[in-house]
This record gives C-alpha cells, sequence and structure tokens, in this order.
C-alpha cells in the first residue's frame, strides 16, 4: 500500500481527496497546508507519494518542489485548475510526475498514480544511467591524463603507461582510477 501526503491549501477539498484515496486503497500519512519547507515535512513522514492539490502552483510552490525533488525524490501528483503550458512545463521541471487539470474523480486517482510512479521510476532508471556513464566517461579522462603524465615524465608508449598503472593498482589491491587519480594529483604538486 502506497502512502500518500496531501499538500491542498483548502481543508475541505484535502478531504474529498483523503476519502477518494482511502477508498482507492491508499495510506494517506500526512497532510500539510502548503508547500512551504515541503522537503522537511516530506523527511518526516517519509511518504512513497506526494499529491498536492492547488488552483495554479505559484512561484514558491515550484521553487519547494525543485528543492524535495533535488534532495528526497519521490513521484509527485498536482491536481490543478491551470492549463498554462507554460506552468505544466515549469511543473514538470520542477519534479511533478503527474499534472492533471480540471478534475480529480475518484476513479482517475488509481491510474493518475499508477502513471506517475512509473514515469518517476523511468525518470530516475535513466538518470542513474547517465550518472553512470558521465562517471565513466570522468574515471576515463583522469586515466588518459594519468597515462599521458607517465609518457611524458617516464617515455613511455601509452601501453605501457596503462601496464603501469594497472601493475600499481594490483599490487595496491586498488582501483585504476584511484591510482590514476593519486598519479594526477602528485603530479599537480610538482608542476
Amino acid at each position: 500500500m502506497l502512502k500518500v501526503m496531501i499538500v491542498d491549501e483548502v481543508i475541505e477539498r484535502a478531504e474529498v481527496l483523503q476519502q477518494a484515496l482511502v477508498q482507492a486503497g491508499y495510506e494517506v500519512v500526512a497532510y500539510a497546508p502548503s508547500t512551504f519547507d515541503l522537503h522537511r515535512q516530506v523527511g518526516a513522514v517519509k511518504p512513497d507519494i506526494v499529491i498536492i492539490d492547488t488552483d495554479s502552483p505559484d512561484r514558491d510552490t515550484l521553487e519547494n518542489l525543485i528543492v524535495l525533488s533535488r534532495d528526497d525524490p519521490r513521484p509527485i501528483v498536482m491536481f490543478t485548475h491551470d492549463g498554462d503550458s507554460e506552468k505544466i512545463r515549469a511543473a514538470t521541471q520542477a519534479g511533478v510526475s503527474a499534472y492533471v487539470v480540471d478534475g480529480m474523480a475518484a476513479e482517475r486517482i488509481g491510474p493518475i498514480i499508477d502513471a506517475a510512479v512509473a514515469r518517476f521510476d523511468q525518470y530516475y532508471a535513466l538518470k542513474r544511467e547517465f550518472d553512470e556513464i558521465e562517471e565513466k566517461l570522468a574515471d576515463r579522462k583522469v586515466i588518459e591524463r594519468a597515462k599521458g603524465i607517465l609518457m611524458k615524465s617516464r617515455g613511455l608508449s601509452e601501453d605501457e603507461a596503462y601496464r603501469a598503472l594497472r601493475k600499481r593498482a594490483m599490487e595496491n589491491n586498488a582501483k585504476l582510477v584511484d591510482v590514476a587519480r593519486q598519479l594526477v594529483a602528485v603530479a599537480g604538486l610538482l608542476t
């Protein structure tokens, strides 16, 4: 059962949303009247998903969503009456997984949440993959730089420099990139 946090400045509207969520099989673990300090509120109750019901997302709401998405990402659903394309774009860039305009029918809650969770999972899987590729590229740059230092200082070929790095890594039971970083750092001190 997914744990849900509701954010809505209109308590009557939040109560209707809460009833719809409970009927759909979700556990409502918290209610907040605003997005002020949302990342701390979310950190305290650790919901699986955050649902925001607002007439129109304002700048403060979007800024709080950016902080939440950066520090403690999770699926966010926003129900609103504002279908302005700029607001939709801004909310999506702030981390909203599903932006629903004009209507929160009880029978639509489940599919909307499912879509938001699926979109969130897909986005973060791609982000993790991108981060891994970026890290590997950075590691490769360090290794190439270390090889260049060895080639220049010892007059080695590229293969010989690579083997020297690999040998040192094996002798020290260390990762090749860590040995390369050490070499680059030491070379930086000597120049």
